[in-house]
């Protein structure tokens, strides 16, 4: 359960609420190519306009270096949101001052009104008190539904709630909720899907994913490390030579805890990353030396299908290749969809390049739940306080 207050425990009618969301989009040419973590947020959104809040929205996108930078404007994302909750969205192109004061004295119950890029003010990624008294200055209550950058000790993240009572919204509770309890209930067998270039970014999941779950299923770049750890020779893969010593303790602790590790037992190899890239498939032990494993294999691809096919809950997060370019894309392509076949399943999908895989092979719609958060679920999975929630008022 949810240990911390939330919008629906706050009467907000005639209070001017300072939201804090995860609007860090992508932009081309001016206009948002994906407007997930815009959708993400309109159920607090529109429970705090229907419940008669004055509704300030802050968010930061991209990495301006703390001034003002018309590439990372939050205009495009204004129209976004005022096109989805079919009201007019004001917008103010300032964080704080005297702009931005005015425009929240004018604003009447049931009004939206989205400050400019947060980033835009060096305070910010600081955590400046006073950059933080004057966000807070504006509201009367925070609410801080940004899971994805809830692992961040920022001004809008944490420092307001140092002047303001801080509840979370219904986006960053569900977040919360799911992940902690896929871990401490899952329904079994569990199974977890891991994939990326580097076993150190997901070495700390690893270690608390092998306390819960059945069936623990490597891939990607990260796998090559851990091969290295069981004597493989890898040929031009990438190793992390520093994590091998690690990732051979990690094994040693899957067999003890009577957890099936799956490593990929073929591989589609290449001499370079690149769209025409001259592929092959060999066995694990037959990797060429000048060339390097940028995908699992066939054989691989129907054991990791039979892996998830069999499971009742489905944890995924990282690609199985470089699967952006086409000759390396089937195995990623394949645990997407075998996860979204699975109905039985509870799936769960953890941000980052795999809901950009899920959308590139049309199966976003069809799992339980997608996280908005990568670094932010990386860390609430491998057992960190994350500030952005510490923060928060508790039930």
């Amino acid at each position: 359960m949810f240990d911390k207050l939330t919008v629906r425990d706050v009467d907000v009618r005639g209070k001017r609420v300072l939201v804090r969301v995860d609007f860090n989009v992508p932009l081309a040419e001016g206009s948002v190519t994906d407007d997930t973590r815009i959708r993400a947020a309109l159920p607090t959104l529109r429970y705090l306009v229907d419940h008669g809040a004055r509704v300030i929205v802050v968010s930061h996108l991209g990495r301006p270096k703390g001034e003002p930078d018309p590439a990372f404007s939050l205009r495009p994302v204004r129209r976004v949101l005022s096109r989805l909750l079919g009201r007019n969205v004001f917008f103010v192109d300032a964080v704080v001052g005297p702009e931005v004061t005015e425009a929240v004295e004018r604003m009447v119950d049931g009004e939206i009104l989205m400050l400019e890029n947060v980033r835009f003010h060096p305070g910010e990624k600081a955590n400046d008190a006073e950059f933080a008294r004057q966000l807070a200055s504006l509201a009367d209550l925070y609410v801080n539904d940004a899971f994805g950058a809830a692992h961040r000790a920022h001004a809008s993240t944490t420092g307001v709630a140092e002047y303001l009572p801080a509840y979370a919204g219904l986006l960053l509770a569900r977040e919360v909720e799911t992940l902690t309890s896929m871990l401490s209930d899952p329904a079994r067998p569990f199974a977890a899907i891991l994939g990326g270039s580097k076993v150190s970014d997901k070495f700390a999941v690893i270690d608390r994913l092998l306390d819960c779950c059945d069936e623990l299923i490597i891939g990607g770049g990260m796998c090559f490390t851990m091969l290295v750890a069981k004597g493989v020779n890898v040929g031009r893969s990438i190793v992390e030579q520093e994590w091998v010593e690690p990732a051979a303790r990690m094994l040693e602790k899957a067999r003890e805890k009577g957890v099936d590790l799956l490593l990929p037992v073929d591989f589609v190899v290449a001499d370079a990353i690149v769209e025409d890239a001259d592929t092959k498939i060999v066995g694990r032990e037959e990797i060429p030396a000048n060339m390097m494993g940028l995908d699992i294999g066939p054989t691989t691809v129907e054991l990791y299908k039979e892996a998830i096919a069999r499971a009742r809950t489905v944890f995924w997060n990282g690609p199985m290749g470089v699967f952006e370019l086409k000759p390396f894309e089937v195995g990623t392509r394949e645990v997407a969809l075998a996860v979204a076949r699975n109905s039985r399943a509870v799936s769960v999908v953890g941000g980052g390049d795999s809901v950009a895989a899920l959308r590139k092979f049309d199966a976003e719609e069809r799992v339980t739940f997608v996280s908005t958060g990568g670094g932010a679920s990386m860390k609430l999975l491998e057992g960190s306080k994350l500030p952005g929630i510490e923060v928060l008022l508790d039930r």
